[in-house]
């Protein structure tokens, strides 16, 4: 249901409805969880964040490679998403299932992901990925899209550096003046790259 034309001919998992109680239950505490989140804060720069969803893939199943779709209607409203940033929260513990790994293409090659429970990433959905077939247990994931205020993924990217660096350097001399140029530096180019939702 939730797959666009092109990936829905390579997705075989299972997925929690997301109009049912209990994923927009789940998917409350997972947007309050990564909202209050500095790192993703940082890494997303969220302006909207699509309502969060659950799968699982058994024995058996995977997800082939795809792009997600570009926008999102938001189930229930009027309101459209526009996917600059893809997320999953990994639910299973890496030792409870083989395979199920998310590999993400970039332009350096694929790099395969499977985060302990809890633990989330965050890449561009500009990102050629698929999930690996799972060949014993179940790997149980939440994922979602965010409509960032800063759309082009390398200015993101910047940005995230940027602001990682000044949070390092104010850690390790809090009074230095480059640390306030440095943060007017990285305000200023919010304001020049943003763009309200």
């Amino acid at each position: 249901m939730t797959a666009g034309h092109q990936s829905v001919k390579v997705k075989a998992n299972l997925q929690l409805a997301e109009s049912s109680a209990e994923a927009r239950e789940l998917g409350q505490i997972v947007a309050r969880a990564v909202e209050r989140s500095p790192l993703f804060i940082s890494a997303a720069l969220p302006a909207l964040i699509y309502p969060p969803l659950f799968n699982k893939y058994e024995a058996g199943m995977n997800f082939g490679a795809h792009v997600d779709n570009a926008i999102r209607p938001v189930p229930g409203s009027a309101r459209r998403v526009r996917t600059d940033v893809s997320a999953t929260l990994f639910l299973s513990q890496p030792d409870d299932y083989d395979g199920g790994e998310l590999i993400v293409q970039d332009t350096y090659g694929a790099h395969g992901v499977k985060l302990p429970a809890g633990d989330l990433i965050v890449y561009p959905a500009t990102s050629l990925h698929r999930v690996a077939p799972v060949t014993r247990g179940a790997r149980v994931a939440s994922f979602f899209w965010v409509q960032s205020l800063v759309k082009d993924d390398a200015e993101r990217a910047m940005l995230f550096d940027l602001d990682r660096s000044i949070i390092e350097m104010a850690q390790s001399s809090p009074d230095s003046p480059a640390v306030l140029r440095l943060t007017s530096l990285y305000h200023n180019l919010i304001r020049k790259w943003g763009a309200p939702a």
